[in-house]
């Protein structure tokens, strides 16, 4: 009997749109991992970008805005402890500012890859108010600092925050379409309107299309970026410096004799050049201030308030003074300090002719930016303590206080050398704590007896024989008397000095050794006159100056 098969039945048609959802699936699958945490993170990088661009356009608008990454580096400097202060100062020195930024720009970057990556996730929302935030700390920041801006100063970081939420919801949108539902038939009526799909069913568009934007944005924040930073420059005072003539001294200084510099090669150049004399202060950016709106104020503690335009200062009887300039963080045998010519009006006479209570024993420096120093009254002594606008031949550089700022011989800048100054105000140790004091260093800050070696450099190599030996000591205010060496621990033996100059700058010494075969440490100290000797024990610079003696080693063949 013949066994009956059935016919083959053709295959069913496929349904198209049950195609579409397993490519669909198969699609979110590829971009739920590595890819999608790799796009959301260039996205991230590239929103933050156009978002500090256009932050800088808009802080170009007014001399009283600043970019959001400026007004957070300058609540971090007011508010990090002072052991970070340090550690910054000990590890970067005068470059301490551009580690801040760098470090800054690190942190921003991070943080806009973990937004991006949350935004190419589950949680669109999350991602957005992550760079509101960001745009409210640089707001916040820009209250905060010391600078007092005004209200509308908020604007650069919440316009930047506004245009850079936006522009990461296109990046996403660039990189990523919605999933076509899947069809399922059911007895079960259609709601009226479909639920909007989750951002999980969201899949990858053309990449090709998403690098096209991100590379676009990125070109374009560039731009922005430049021209916000161009825009700004017509707020530089390098326009106003340049168009200005030094003016003279009533008696100018006569030139300085060649007996005050050691004949050593190596030495340091007994006036420091104004392109390497040391700057450490709080300013994250140099102030730039127009002569023609600037106001010297002079308040407080004294009969007769008054103010003084620049051309007013100038018009003053200017002096000239070399001094040494010494920083309190300076390390045994560090760079941190200099000696320039200044050129400005006796602090002693200014003050004098506004009449000081004689109850007040604090004067008190604020600068532009509103960071303070303040040293005692009693530094009206007659020293050459200085309004100056000169250094070395030339009107003050931007970065060292132009269009004016605060000498005083004898202590450290942290407590007198008050740059970009506005106000000088006399008051009491008892009512006002200056920037430092309130972070933990002393008010009264004389400069400590201190000497280097500057050369032969640490760990250098030589032959035996004469060998210089040279370098500088200070002890501003009472001068130097002597400077002597120690060889292994031997006995301590006299250098010769150059000749002094004055009281209040550093001098210069040699020595001449026979250098034998070994490996050899070098000691120095000094001894001030009518004084001390530079003590060997060794303290840190806080909170009132290094101590120590500066030693060396030597290898010699």
């Amino acid at each position: 009997m013949p066994v009956s098969v059935p016919d083959p039945q053709p295959d069913e048609p496929s349904d198209p749109r049950s195609d579409a959802a397993q490519r669909a699936a198969h699609e979110h699958t590829s971009m739920s991992g590595r890819p999608r945490r790799a796009l959301g993170a260039v996205a991230g990088v590239v929103a933050a970008l156009v978002a500090l661009a256009v932050a800088e356009i808009v802080a170009a608008l007014s001399r009283t805005f600043q970019s959001p990454v400026l007004d957070v580096g300058d609540r971090v400097i007011d508010a990090v402890p002072r052991r970070v202060k340090d550690l910054a100062i000990d590890w970067f020195g005068t470059n301490d500012k551009i580690a801040l930024l760098v470090g800054i720009a690190s942190i921003l970057t991070v943080y806009a890859m973990v937004v991006g990556i949350i935004a190419f996730g589950r949680r669109l929302p999350l991602a957005l108010g992550g760079i509101a935030v960001f745009g409210l700390i640089g707001a916040y920041a820009s209250q905060t600092t010391r600078r007092q801006a005004p209200f509308v100063a908020v604007l650069p970081s919440v316009v930047g925050a506004a245009v850079g939420v936006a522009a990461l919801y296109g990046l996403r949108r660039a990189a990523t379409r919605r999933a076509p539902a899947a069809s399922t038939e059911s007895s079960t009526p259609k709601p009226l309107a479909p639920p909007r799909p989750s951002i999980a069913e969201l899949v990858p568009n053309d990449r090709r299309r998403f690098l096209a934007t991100a590379a676009a944005a990125t070109t374009g924040a560039v731009l922005l970026g430049s021209l916000g930073r161009q825009a700004r420059q017509r707020f530089s005072a390098a326009g106003d410096r340049a168009r200005l003539r030094v003016p003279s001294a009533r008696r100018p200084l006569a030139a300085t004799p060649p007996e005050i510099v050691a004949p050593i090669e190596g030495v340091s150049p007994f006036f420091t050049p104004n392109a390497g004399f040391y700057r450490i202060d709080t300013a994250l950016t140099v102030p730039q201030v127009a002569v023609d709106g600037w106001r010297l104020r002079v308040s407080g503690m004294v009969d007769d308030p008054f103010e003084l335009t620049y051309d007013e200062l100038l018009q003053l009887p200017l002096v000239e003074s070399d001094i040494t300039l010494t920083c309190v963080s300076n390390e045994v045998g560090g760079k941190l300090l200099g000696t320039a010519r200044w050129l400005g009006v006796r602090l002693d006479d200014l003050l004098g002719s506004a009449g000081i209570d004689p109850d007040a024993d604090q004067i008190v420096g604020r600068s532009v930016d509103g960071y303070t120093c303040g040293f005692p009254t009693s530094a009206l002594d007659g020293r050459d303590a200085l309004v100056a606008i000169g250094m070395n031949g030339e009107l003050l550089p931007l970065e060292h206080g132009f269009p004016a700022r605060l000498i005083v011989p004898g202590l450290y800048g942290y407590v007198s050398a008050t740059k970009w100054l506005e106000e000088i105000e006399l008051t009491r140790f008892d009512r006002f704590d200056q920037y430092w004091v309130e972070r933990g260093w002393v008010d009264d800050a004389p400069i400590k007896v201190q000497s280097r070696i500057d050369t032969p450099k640490g760990l250098a190599t030589a032959a035996a024989g004469t060998m210089p030996i040279a370098g500088v000591a200070w002890a501003q205010t009472r001068g130097i008397e002597r400077v002597e060496l120690q060889f292994d621990d031997g006995d301590w033996v006299e250098a010769t000095l150059a000749a002094e100059l004055n009281d209040v700058t550093w001098r210069q010494w040699s020595y001449a050794w026979q250098a034998t075969s070994g490996r050899h440490t070098v000691r120095v100290r000094a001894t001030e006159k009518n004084g001390p000797i530079q003590t060997p024990d060794r303290t840190e610079p806080f909170p009132s100056g290094a101590t120590g003696q500066h030693q060396i080693v030597v290898i010699v063949r």
